[in-house]
């Protein structure tokens, strides 16, 4: 189970003792420190996870659907324009 984020913003991190000792290698070969190779490498994906989770890819066939409603769109049905009429709005 994930650890929240607390006030100070650390985060706690349990590793394997040779998997921290590859990473501490690896950021002082880079000369960073673990956080900043750490960041470094998780950033980057953590931002491209959150564009594609928010970014919605049509089909070429749903792409020419949605064109196609937006230059002819369907008439209303008769209760939207009823209740449109009578000047209903939502709480």
């Amino acid at each position: 189970m994930p650890r929240a984020l607390t006030d100070n913003g650390r985060v706690e991190l349990r590793l394997r003792p040779e998997d921290k000792a590859t990473l501490t290698r690896a950021a002082s070969i880079k000369r960073l420190d673990l956080t900043g190779y750490i960041l470094r490498a998780v950033l980057p994906q953590a931002q491209a996870d959150i564009s594609a989770a928010e970014r919605l890819t049509l089909s070429q066939r749903d792409s020419l659907r949605v064109l196609a409603l937006l230059e002819n769109p369907p008439a209303a049905p008769d209760r939207l324009v009823r209740t449109a009429k009578a000047g209903f709005s939502l709480p």
